[in-house]
């Protein structure tokens, strides 16, 4: 006489390979953009320093402009003259009006005319909030 064992039905209806797959790929994607949000980083500034200064979050709907010390403009990595940044920064505005953010990266040694022409394109596209960065270093007393 012989003895049949029986599989529950459960366990031939829960597979975890596609779980698995589905976790790989949202694994990849996080990295993946991860590392275009840490892009407007990468440009070689020296932020002015402050003593409240907190570290930088890059959040979907901030716009981060840096300001590099001869004065020139770029958005995600790339150059743009102060025309392109203004229809840059109202399309922006326009596409989020209610919670576009504005993150101003400029090196300590920009000319403050060029940190001010900034800040009049985001007040003249009436951009809710705007910020400017620094670096947490030790202010010097010169």
């Amino acid at each position: 006489m012989g003895l049949s064992i029986r599989k529950p039905i459960a366990a031939n209806a829960l597979s975890m390979t596609p779980l698995i797959d589905v976790v790989f790929l949202l694994l990849i994607f996080f990295l993946v953009a991860s590392q275009f949000a840490n892009e407007d980083r990468q440009l070689p500034l020296k932020l002015p320093s402050a003593d409240s200064a907190m570290p930088m979050t890059v959040d979907p709907e901030i716009l981060v402009i840096n300001v590099a010390a001869d004065g020139k403009f770029y958005v995600d990595g790339k150059y743009l003259s102060l025309a392109d940044l203004k229809a840059r920064v109202e399309s922006d505005v326009r596409d989020n009006p209610i919670s576009q953010t504005v993150l101003v990266r400029g090196d300590r040694d920009v000319p403050y005319q060029a940190i001010v022409s900034v800040l009049d394109i985001c007040h003249s596209a009436k951009v809710p909030s705007y910020k400017l960065t620094t670096s947490l270093d030790s202010v010097s007393s010169n």
